[in-house]
């Protein structure tokens, strides 16, 4: 294990570190077929790395705490990870464990198939729980996904509540059986897209008014904040906390309207949205002039291809914005 610093920044993402090995070609193979590629890469990957990247990337400075492998993949990631700006020292390197690694082809159709292997993400454990609590503090803002054992996913989630820290839950990819409700009590904020709401809800957000009933469901179980991406249609924002306005009879709601970009990848457009996020909220903004400066983060990494690659710079974000104002 890399030494860590005796001291640790308020803001923390907790999760998956993977290497995103890409093949581009015209078709993708049917089974049996070998196909040659036009080109390929090797990229980091992994929404814990992405989103760390994404809020370095912003000029905020960033602790990421998980979990590699022992192997020569681990290098490639740590040194991917401080040229983005984010430091590996909080970073386990087990022995005998690989790094995650996600199998990516994608055809000329914009089609792909993934193939992932959790490698050393599916192996946190408690030990990796009790380093991540060591970083945190009743000001930290605390990013966290579902890339790495649901367990263990929950055990952070209890420690950072205990601390009084802020966490802001990607369910993304959400269990197979789904969240359960503790989850939604843990965390501060969650941010699901249109399948992971229908996943969560039984609601298949598409409007601000569809958005609407699922957040409505999302704070039945206990969430206080809940953001709803729908993809192009815009973003959808409600606050059942209510703790400045002891008048209001519902929660505070909002829609951001989507910002007019070329998009041509949208594979970390989500990582990136919850790093602009965390950003912003960390800088002081509330959860309506957050929202929308997410929403500009996660718009801009649809412009370019790859995954911690894609993420926008804070002079990117702030030109958008004021590009194409509310």
């Amino acid at each position: 294990m890399a030494e860590r610093p005796s001291k640790c920044h308020p803001l923390v993402v907790f999760g998956s570190v993977n290497i995103d090995m890409v093949a581009r070609l015209h078709t993708l193979p049917v089974p049996g077929e070998t196909l040659h590629a036009q080109g390929a890469h090797l990229g980091l990957g992994g929404k814990g790395a992405n989103q760390a990247v994404a809020v370095a990337r912003l000029g905020a400075p960033v602790t990421l705490a998980g979990r590699m492998g022992d192997d020569m993949f681990a290098g490639f990631a740590a040194d991917a990870l401080r040229r983005f700006g984010v430091s590996d020292s909080h970073l386990f390197r087990a022995p005998a464990q690989m790094t995650g690694l996600a199998m990516i082809c994608t055809d000329a159709a914009g089609e792909n198939t993934i193939v992932v292997a959790g490698g050393a993400n599916l192996a946190m454990d408690d030990t990796d729980v009790a380093r991540l609590a060591a970083c945190l503090t009743p000001d930290s803002i605390v990013l966290m996904q579902c890339e790495i054992p649901l367990p263990v996913l929950l055990a952070a989630a209890r420690r950072a509540a205990a601390l009084g820290a802020t966490l802001i839950l990607d369910p993304a990819p959400v269990p197979p059986g789904g969240l359960p409700d503790e989850a939604f009590r843990l965390a501060t904020l969650m941010t699901p897209n249109e399948t992971e709401t229908e996943r969560l809800t039984g609601i298949r957000p598409h409007d601000p008014d569809s958005a609407r009933r699922a957040a409505h469901a999302l704070h039945s179980r206990g969430l206080r904040q809940a953001i709803v991406k729908l993809g192009a249609q815009g973003v959808f924002f409600s606050d059942d906390t209510r703790q400045d306005d002891t008048r209001q009879n519902g929660p505070r709601q909002g829609f951001v309207r989507p910002f007019r970009v070329t998009a041509i990848d949208s594979v970390a457009a989500g990582d990136c949205f919850n790093g602009g996020l965390a950003v912003a909220l960390a800088r002081g903004q509330d959860l309506a002039a957050a929202t929308r400066f997410a929403a500009a983060c996660g718009a801009l990494a649809t412009t370019r291809k790859g995954a911690s690659d894609a993420a926008p710079t804070l002079a990117e974000v702030e030109s958008l914005l004021a590009a194409q104002p509310e």
